[in-house]
């Protein structure tokens, strides 16, 4: 649906583990950050007052990232449910692909304790992008 969506990540010393490059779980947060841009940019919301919550995420660690590698997260909706949206990631460090990852967010009605339809105007925007 539309071109990918990019966000520049800083890898910072805090990222780095005991083997000397980004740890594993440090990834969730760059997808995280990554959902977050997109959310602002093209949704024009902010991930922290939307009702959504993840229903999935995969992640699939192909290189590692170390301390000072320019790293760049493409971000793709790759389906809309009634509820959800899936979206497919590809992490780079430099020019190498350092991991693939797919994440399922549904739009989450709090009172009623169920998912809700998402929003109108996601849909155009995703669709229209």
């Amino acid at each position: 649906m539309g071109e990918p969506f990019s966000t520049d990540i800083q890898v910072r010393f805090r990222d780095i583990d005991s083997m000397n490059h980004v740890n594993n779980a440090v990834y969730v947060s760059y997808l995280e950050q990554a959902r977050s841009e997109f959310f602002r940019e093209v949704l024009d919301e902010r991930l922290d007052r939307v009702d959504t919550v993840i229903a999935r995420q995969d992640v699939e660690y192909r290189h590692p990232i170390d301390l000072g590698e320019a790293v760049r997260v493409d971000l793709e909706v790759t389906r809309l449910g009634d509820s959800s949206l899936t979206m497919r990631y590809e992490v780079y460090a430099g020019d190498d692909l350092a991991a693939t990852a797919e994440s399922v967010q549904v739009a989450y009605d709090r009172e009623a304790g169920r998912s809700k339809p998402l929003p109108d105007a996601w849909r155009e925007r995703i669709e229209n992008r």
